[in-house]
């Protein structure tokens, strides 16, 4: 499994790696050196339970916490005069939460669930074959005005050169020439005879952060095509100057006692150990990683749930504006 290369898009230079697993390993983005996060206070001992005694990433929860986060999403703003809104692109293996994850963090804001951006099944084929835009909208009073975070879902990256998202038209999204509702085509990359290619985008055109999507249920059994594949792609997006996150997705699947109960997350060892291993396979500090749980199979919300939904986007939200910084004169 790889990225379709017959686009002709070099991989030349050495991919960001990192030198070990261990949630210490730190990969810095932009030159930034950023610890894990994990405590190393919280390494089980022989005979550990699976839940530790402490989380080893501190985490609030409650009502009041919720309403917190959903009021920082609602009132961000681009730190950019000339963007209004701040474009997210996902990216991740076919059936690793891409859709799922957009339309759950929209279901928080609607106040019941929704799935708004189509999902499939959990095959080797990637349901989405378009480029498709996800305004985020408000809550409450402010459910009809949109909030300044756009979702952007893409094809899934497959098993075989024909069947997934190519390296050429990923950064090709993310310079922002992809036009809105793009089908993409490994025998057919983006370029400027594609149908409404934009040939100079501007700042409201391009992606100001990219969110990589593993399943923690199969992060370990993923092939080792994948990890190359990542930090390749990964070294490409840094030298665009677009900061990098991730969520690990299906953590129920992980940890049985965070299927009973989302907020034994951060004290589930599984967990912590499903997050070193993504950081592996990205070439990535735990530090960039996050922990969901997306709706599937429910039909109401649960507040708690909504509250490691809601802290993801807090965490991607806080990358855009660095980009935005970064991007500042």
């Amino acid at each position: 499994m790889a990225f379709s290369i017959n686009s002709g898009f070099p991989f030349g230079s050495t991919p960001v790696t990192s030198s070990s697993s261990k949630p210490e390993t730190v990969i810095p983005v932009f030159g930034q050196a950023i610890s894990s996060g994990i405590s190393s206070s919280s390494k089980p001992k022989q005979g550990f339970s699976p839940l530790l005694v402490n989380q080893w990433r501190n985490m609030d929860w409650g009502e009041e916490v919720k309403e917190t986060l959903m009021e920082s999403v609602r009132s961000f703003k681009p730190a950019s005069e000339s963007v209004t809104e701040a474009r997210v692109l996902l990216i991740g293996p076919v059936g690793a939460g891409k859709s799922s994850f957009i339309s759950s963090v929209q279901s928080v804001f609607s106040g019941r669930v929704i799935n708004r951006a189509m999902v499939g099944s959990s095959s080797s084929t990637s349901f989405t074959k378009k480029l498709r835009s996800f305004n985020i909208r408000g809550a409450g009073e402010k459910a009809d005005e949109p909030t300044a975070l756009v979702l952007c879902d893409i094809m899934g990256v497959g098993d075989g050169e024909s069947t997934g998202l190519t390296l050429h038209d990923a950064l090709s999204v993310i310079k922002g020439h992809a036009p809105e509702g793009h089908q993409f085509s490994p025998e057919q990359p983006i370029g400027a005879d594609t149908v409404g290619y934009v040939k100079k985008p501007s700042s409201s055109d391009k992606v100001h952060c990219v969110v990589f999507v593993v399943d923690g249920s199969k992060v370990g059994s993923y092939a080792k095509s994948f990890g190359t594949t990542f930090q390749q792609l990964r070294e490409h997006i840094s030298n665009l100057g677009v900061h990098q996150v991730a969520l690990l997705t299906h953590v129920d699947q992980v940890c049985k006692a965070a299927e009973n109960d989302i907020t034994q997350v951060y004290k589930s060892h599984n967990i912590q150990q499903a997050m070193v291993k993504a950081g592996a396979l990205l070439g990535m500090a735990t530090s960039y990683i996050v922990p969901v749980k997306n709706y599937c199979s429910e039909l109401d919300l649960d507040e708690n749930k909504d509250i490691l939904l809601l802290k993801a986007v807090d965490h991607i939200l806080q990358y855009v504006n660095l980009y935005f910084q970064d991007n500042s004169d």
